[in-house]
């Protein structure tokens, strides 16, 4: 039996697309008949994301991504449910077509440090990630730059390793990194009757779900839930 996992060493493929409601709608009833919904899922299907992102004051990541570079890298620390239960520093990298994912736990103490610029303890911190975060924020000045808050509906499907995602209600905090605040004022930066759909996968995406996707009608690939978030500054 084939093992689930979002983390596969010799990369990933995505593809990420703006789709409208109706279209959310009619691929979730078809998918919901050959795919497991995420075993995370709240009562409603779905949960909450909510993520801080790393920039420096060129925008180096978010240009890069607009520039469509083959090669880069994006961190955030990400929580569910606005919940400091379970805290997770990540890395996004792209080369060429296929993504990596690599993440560690992270306190929240270490994360304020962060915020306030006290980095050094990074330095010889034995957790390969939050070191290779210190030379970027040392060297490039990356720093937390926004917080962002979406609803997910996932689903999977073993063979392939394949993952559906339905991202809504997607808000920014525009320029407040207080990632911990649960009140945390945040504003709208996608349409309501937009969703964002994002398929991955390892080597293959099966003529099953392959099929299923036919006939969407994808009106533009969507932006980074990142590059959304910093429409406003």
């Amino acid at each position: 039996m084939p093992i689930h996992t979002s983390f596969n060493p010799n990369g990933r493929k995505e593809m990420k697309f703006g789709i409208t409601y109706m279209d959310y709608m009619l691929l979730r009833n078809k998918l919901c008949h050959i795919m497991t919904l995420d075993p995370y899922s709240g009562p409603d299907g779905r949960y909450l994301i909510r993520s801080c992102y790393f920039d420096n004051f060129d925008n180096k990541v978010m240009n890069e991504k607009k520039e469509g570079f083959l090669n880069r890298d994006k961190y955030r620390v990400r929580l569910y449910g606005k919940s400091s239960a379970v805290i997770h520093l990540e890395r996004k990298s792209k080369r060429n077509n296929l993504t990596f994912k690599t993440k560690c736990k992270l306190m929240v103490r270490e994360f304020e440090r962060m915020q306030k610029g006290d980095i050094d303890w990074m330095e010889d911190d034995e957790r390969g990630l939050v070191h290779d975060l210190f030379h970027e924020m040392k060297y490039k000045g990356l720093k937390p730059m926004t917080v962002v808050d979406y609803e997910r509906e996932a689903y999977i499907y073993l063979y392939g390793n394949v993952r559906i995602t339905f991202d809504s209600k997607v808000k920014s905090s525009l320029r407040n990194t207080d990632l911990f605040n649960t009140s945390l004022p945040m504003v709208d930066v996608l349409e309501p009757n937009e969703v964002i759909l994002e398929v991955k996968y390892d080597e293959y995406l099966p003529d099953t779900i392959k099929m299923m996707l036919q006939g969407i009608n994808v009106r533009q690939e969507a932006y980074s839930k990142y590059q959304l978030s910093r429409m406003y500054g």
